[in-house]
């Protein structure tokens, strides 16, 4: 319904009140070289400019969080709490198809993202999910939504486990992922059909022509990072703006829409060249990368491409517009693909024949995402199954890793976190699994450092030691033996009035929680837990009477974070 939508919306906003025959991914050579620029250019303005206020609208007075691309909301999402509303998945939907068919640069990716996984954490409510069968039903659901509507589902179910992360996977999603995929695929290309997004152009390569792949992925990495930056300061600075003026954020996307239709309207009548490149920073820009792989494009065109789809994104989605990321990276890395193919055809048409250039446009599209997303092996498989030139794995592993490594820790995706003992999703099973290694002897003060009171010592003298040393809690020793704890909670009502001559030993508490030195630090915080308290006294494994030493929360504490920080890569 989404797609259909998407279609219905692009045919009467683009076509019947633009007058703009636009280029179609799927199209062949006969069909997409019909296409024609907007009869009435200027229509673009008042039309981008009405879906981007509605999608505002809806946006800021339902639900702030469908503000965006929604994929950094649904891994939000998994990384929190694991829920979604229920009126998102809808109002995500109808505000993206508002802001995409008017004209706003945006793809169908971010939508699909965070209305899957809002229909993965309805499917969690109704059955009754445990918290970790939550935030997989959240992740399969990204996974399936995203490789239906871009018929890649084996790239889908991989971008479920690889997406939440930077440098790690949800391997638990995998299979999950598999089976929604696939079943989501069935279903979506029985109405749609299961042809390959674009439509598929033979390339052929030699060994020898592997390193302009990979200096095309030197190339991808410089403008996916300013892709990053440009998207991410253009959000701060409209945010910055808005708050500073107090402006009504209802209307922050119309903001954006407003600056980009001006933009494309303006080059559309400048010269012929510059409206090719104003009319790809319109909606996917799908059709201009099929364009490209069919060679139309000239490489002014192509070398422009980037830049402007580039700010007209920024400006749609950083505004607050509705819509993905995704397809605009595709285009952009797309682009860039094409143009640094046609540069080298241009310079070297014997290395590099024109036949050639569009197996540079399908790896520059993955090696500029697939790094920008640190999703590279699930951006590699699905644009392979979008294009359906599966010869070019291997150009594209070379590109894809070299811009992977050269773009370091940007990612178009900030909600991702470094691996699993970043996420709260397994926060618990890291923390357990760190105190379980350490035992409580390597931790504890031991019992020549434990500063220490016997019975008969005047309960003053715990005030006078709280002071000195701002502990909290003492062990009562009689003799060698232990014979309980004071706390500043068994003498607290003394400070109002009390007899502070009172020997400790009627204060303290005998009935004592302690905790053996062989024992693990797990062990020694579920005790605290327990019993609500902060101190613990340390006995030795052969005599439970004898204190071998003392071990406060703040020990845990801080034994757990040098741990985390020994181990963190």
């Amino acid at each position: 319904m989404f797609f259909e939508g998407l279609k219905i919306g692009t045919s009467f906003f683009m076509e019947t009140i633009v007058g703009f025959n636009l280029p179609e991914e799927g199209q062949s050579i006969a069909e997409i070289s019909q296409w024609a620029p907007p009869e009435t250019p200027w229509l673009i303005l008042p039309v981008i400019c009405f879906g981007a206020l509605v999608s505002g609208l809806l946006v800021y007075t339902y639900a702030p969080e469908a503000e965006g691309h929604g994929t950094d909301a649904a891994i939000r999402a998994f990384h929190g709490e694991g829920r979604i509303r229920r009126r998102i998945p809808i109002l995500k939907a109808l505000t993206a198809i508002i802001t995409i068919s008017t004209g706003g640069s945006a793809g169908r990716e971010g939508p699909t993202a965070q209305m899957s996984a809002g229909f993965g954490s309805l499917v969690a409510d109704l059955l009754g999910l445990s918290e970790r069968e939550r935030r997989i039903a959240l992740a399969t659901g990204i996974g399936a939504g995203i490789g239906t509507i871009f018929k890649a589902p084996l790239g889908g179910a991989i971008l479920a486990a690889e997406v939440l992360y930077s440098r790690d996977f949800e391997s638990d999603a995998i299979i999950p992922g598999f089976l929604a995929s696939v079943i989501g695929y069935a279903i979506f290309g029985a109405f749609e059909g299961f042809e390959p997004v674009f439509s598929p152009v033979a390339v052929e390569w030699t060994t020898g022509q592997i390193p302009f792949f990979l200096f095309l992925g030197v190339v991808c990495a410089a403008v996916g990072v300013l892709y990053i930056r440009t998207f991410y300061g253009t959000k701060r600075l409209f945010a910055g703006i808005f708050e500073r003026y107090h402006l009504p954020k209802h209307v922050k996307p119309l903001a954006g829409a407003f600056i980009t239709g001006s933009l494309v309207v303006a080059l559309v009548y400048l010269s012929p060249e510059t409206a090719i490149i104003g009319l790809a920073g319109l909606g996917t820009g799908y059709g201009f990368i099929q364009l490209a792989m069919y060679s139309m494009l000239p490489l002014s065109v192509l070398l422009f491409i980037p830049f402007v789809k580039i700010l007209t994104t920024s400006l749609t989605i950083g505004s607050g517009g509705s819509g993905g990321v995704f397809a605009p990276g595709l285009v952009i890395g797309g682009a860039t693909g094409g143009a640094v193919g046609m540069a080298l055809h241009t310079f070297l048409p014997g290395m590099v024949p024109i036949e050639l250039v569009p197996g540079f446009v399908v790896v520059g599209m993955i090696a500029l995402f697939g790094a920008i997303s640190n999703a590279p092996i699930a951006v590699m498989i699905m644009v392979v199954e979008m294009t359906g030139n599966f010869s070019l794995f291997v150009p594209a592993m070379g590109a894809v890793a070299v811009a992977h490594v050269l773009t370091g820790e940007e990612t178009i995706f900030v909600e991702q976190v470094r691996n699993k003992s970043f996420s709260s999703a397994h926060r618990g099973e890291f923390e357990v699994d760190i105190l379980e290694k350490i035992r409580v002897a390597e931790v504890m003060v031991p019992r020549d450092r434990v500063i220490s009171l016997s019975p008969a010592d005047a309960c003053s003298q715990v005030f006078s030691l709280i002071t000195s040393t701002h502990h909290t809690g003492y062990p009562v020793l009689d003799g060698d033996r232990l014979a309980g704890i004071i706390t500043t909670r068994d003498v607290r009502e003394l400070l109002a009035g009390g007899d502070l001559s009172l020997p400790v030993g009627e204060r303290m508490t005998r009935s004592l929680v302690s905790i053996r030195e062989d024992r693990t630090l797990e062990e020694a915080l579920r005790l605290m837990i327990d019993h609500d308290i902060h101190h613990l006294p340390v006995v030795s494994a052969g005599d439970p009477g004898r204190l071998a030493g003392f071990i406060t929360r703040t020990d845990l504490m801080l034994a757990h974070s040098q741990a985390v920080a020994a181990r963190a890569p």
